[in-house]
């Protein structure tokens, strides 16, 4: 009765320490509004240093490029259409404000078009419109580095550690 006991306990630690594992540990950062029609401030970042992390938190932005398990990054904002609902937008040509930061070993990417390459699958929330299903680290990177998709890009100590997009019809 003891070894089973004991093997028992083994196991919800292993489940536990590996959920952990799973999880990204950083402090809960206010979004900002989804369709947001001005570009995000980063107050205090020094774009003359060259390409770099944005501070913590969530930004509004795109995924532009992919290497070496670095993204660059821009912020996004919403243009209202005068045939279409809109757009997103970025900065202008010429206009400084992309950042540079390492994907996170445990991203955890919310898809809102499925893991699968064809985006067949819409998996986004009615409620929020923001991507509901999980999908890998290397789905994330195959997807974004490809061709920009909006989403919410979290960052923590320099570090990429969410993505979730944002549904565009």
């Amino acid at each position: 009765m003891r070894g089973i006991l004991a093997a028992g306990a083994a196991a919800a630690v292993v489940l536990v320490s590996g959920g952990a594992a799973d999880a990204a540990v950083y402090p809960k950062y206010k979004a900002p509004k989804t369709f947001g029609t001005t570009f995000q401030a980063d107050p205090g970042h020094d774009f003359t240093k060259g390409i770099h992390s944005r501070h913590n938190g969530i930004l509004r932005g795109q995924i532009t490029h992919v290497r070496g398990g670095v993204a660059e990054y821009e912020p996004i904002k919403w243009k209202k259409g005068t045939r279409t609902e809109g757009r997103f937008v970025g900065p202008r040509e010429g206009d400084v404000g992309a950042y540079a930061s390492q994907i996170a070993k445990n991203v955890v990417f919310l898809s809102a078009y499925g893991c699968k390459a064809t985006m067949s699958d819409l998996t986004v929330s009615r409620k929020t419109g923001l991507g509901a299903k999980r999908c890998s680290r290397a789905a994330l990177i195959k997807r974004h580095g490809a061709r920009p998709h909006p989403a919410l890009i979290t960052v923590h100590k320099g570090r990429i550690v969410k993505v979730q997009e944002i549904y565009t019809p």
